[in-house]
C-alpha cells in the first residue's frame, strides 16, 4: 500500500505523454480532462503519503518531477496551439525556473538534503493549475482570454518568488533537512 503515491506519480508521468498527444491532435476536451485528472492524482498522492506515512525518498523526487513535466508540457502545448508571444515568454520562464529547480535539487541531494514544498510553492502550483486549465478552456471557449494570461503571469511571478524562497531556505541551511533513509 505504501507504494500507491509513487504509482500515482508514475501514472502522472505517463499522463504527460497522453495529454500532449491528445492536445496535438486537437482533442482539447480530452486533453483538459487528462490535465485535471493529473492534478487530482497529485493532490491525492500527497494526501495519502502524508496521512499514512507512505513518504519515500523516491516519492520526494518522482512527485515534483511529474508536476514539472506536466506544467512545462502543458505550457508548450498552449503556446504551440496559440502562438502568441506572451505564451512563449511564460513557457520559457517556467522552463528556466523548473530547470533551475531540478539542478538545485540535484546539488542538494548530493548533500543528502531533500527540499520540501511549503505554502508559497503550493500556492504557485495551484495558480498554475488554474491558469493552465483556463488556457486549455480557451481552445473550446476563447472568451476566457485574457483572464488566463493574467493568472499565468501571476503564477509565473509567484513561482519565481518560491524559487528564491527555496534557494535561500535550502542553501542557507535554515530548512535543509537531511534525507531520511529509504523506506
Amino acid at each position: 500500500m505504501k507504494h500507491i503515491p509513487n504509482i500515482l506519480s508514475a501514472l502522472r508521468i505517463v499522463m504527460v505523454g497522453v495529454f500532449a498527444g491528445l492536445f496535438m491532435t486537437g482533442q482539447y476536451i480530452a486533453a483538459l480532462s487528462v490535465y485535471v485528472l493529473a492534478f487530482f492524482t497529485d493532490v491525492l498522492d500527497g494526501r495519502l503519503a502524508r496521512r499514512h506515512g507512505w513518504i519515500t525518498n523516491l516519492g520526494k523526487l518522482l512527485d515534483p518531477l511529474a508536476d514539472k513535466l506536466m506544467v512545462v508540457t502543458a505550457l508548450l502545448c498552449i503556446y504551440l496551439g496559440n502562438p502568441k508571444p506572451v505564451y512563449l515568454v511564460i513557457f520559457l520562464l517556467a522552463f528556466i525556473k523548473e530547470t533551475l529547480m531540478v539542478f538545485g535539487s540535484l546539488v542538494l541531494l548530493k548533500q543528502r538534503i531533500v527540499v520540501y514544498a511549503d505554502w508559497i510553492g503550493k500556492i504557485a502550483t495551484g495558480m498554475f493549475a488554474v491558469g493552465v486549465v483556463l488556457s486549455l478552456v480557451f481552445f473550446i471557449a476563447p472568451e476566457v482570454e485574457p483572464a488566463n494570461i493574467y493568472i499565468l503571469m501571476a503564477s509565473t511571478a509567484l513561482s519565481y518568488a518560491a524559487l528564491i524562497h527555496y534557494a535561500v531556505r535550502s542553501f542557507s541551511g535554515k530548512n535543509g533537512k537531511p534525507r531520511a533513509p529509504e523506506q
